[in-house]
């Protein structure tokens, strides 16, 4: 079966680069949208060169022109958004919202997976507080404006990003792990699943032609990956050879925290 041609959006970004490289191992044709935003960041511009090295095809492409847009849509069958939220989680809905709008003057996308690669939204918006709930309430903006468009889409759950989570004990704000404390984030024991960002990468790509993903929400949860907080931090406090100070946080205190109000160093 011949490949899709992919187009992936945000790919020198922290996931996007590792799409990128899935997606030339696994053997696609692939486009990195070259947006100028991107300014004179050499590292991005030197990732860029690099990829190009390995048979990448750079595409010019602004938000801010939408025809620059579809005529890079038009180059192939799936489009990959993993543009960050990280910082303006706002704009990054807008910036999908005008992709979905190329995708469907472009007319011709076989699958489009946009920058989820969380927690499924649909599964947690009976349950979710602020100011989590928010980020849930935005993605679902994006998915029901893909649905109602009619494109064809592919979702990716992976949940947390090994990367982010397991280097600070599932600590929040922190990603090397400590050699004398940790705070425990209620009793510590509710479970969570933590995929290597690679591995992610490796999956998405590999459900683009498969034809039991379309339409479908993906979940990547290995059940080894499926660990508490406590489970994490006593694999570290092994490793090391020395049990942490273990100081807890309240539901309470967290959400608090959350706003900005709370001060750890307190505790």
């Amino acid at each position: 079966m011949e490949k899709s041609k992919v187009l992936i959006i945000g790919g020198t970004g922290y996931l996007g680069r590792r799409l990128v490289k899935a997606s030339l191992a696994l053997g696609h044709e692939t486009y990195i949208l070259h947006r100028p935003e991107i300014g004179i960041n050499i590292d991005k511009v030197e990732m860029l060169v690099s990829f190009k090295m390995q048979g990448a095809h750079l595409v010019p492409g602004s938000f801010k022109d939408l025809n620059s847009l579809v005529e890079a849509v038009k180059l192939v069958d799936v489009v990959i958004c993993a543009i960050s939220g990280v910082h303006v989680r706002s704009h990054q809905i807008l910036l999908q919202l005008k992709l979905v709008e190329a995708i469907k003057e472009a007319g011709n996308v076989k699958r489009f997976l946009p920058s989820e690669f969380g927690m499924d939204p649909r599964k947690l918006m009976d349950t979710a507080m602020d100011p989590g709930k928010v980020t849930l309430d935005e993605k679902m903006v994006v998915r029901k404006a893909i649905e109602e468009t009619g494109i064809p889409f592919t979702y990716v759950s992976a949940n947390c990003f090994a990367g982010y989570f397991l280097g600070g004990l599932c600590q929040f704000g922190k990603i090397l792990p400590s050699r004398d404390a940790v705070i425990i984030h209620g009793d510590g024991n509710k479970k969570a699943i933590y995929n290597n960002e690679d591995d992610i990468a490796t999956y998405t790509i590999k459900t683009i032609d498969d034809p039991r993903t379309l339409n479908k929400t993906i979940y990547i949860s290995p059940p080894k990956n499926i660990l508490s907080q406590r489970e994490v931090v006593q694999i570290w406090e092994k490793l090391i050879g020395k049990e942490l100070q273990k100081i807890t946080l309240s539901k309470e205190d967290f959400l608090v925290s959350m706003k900005g109000t709370y001060d750890l160093e307190k505790l």
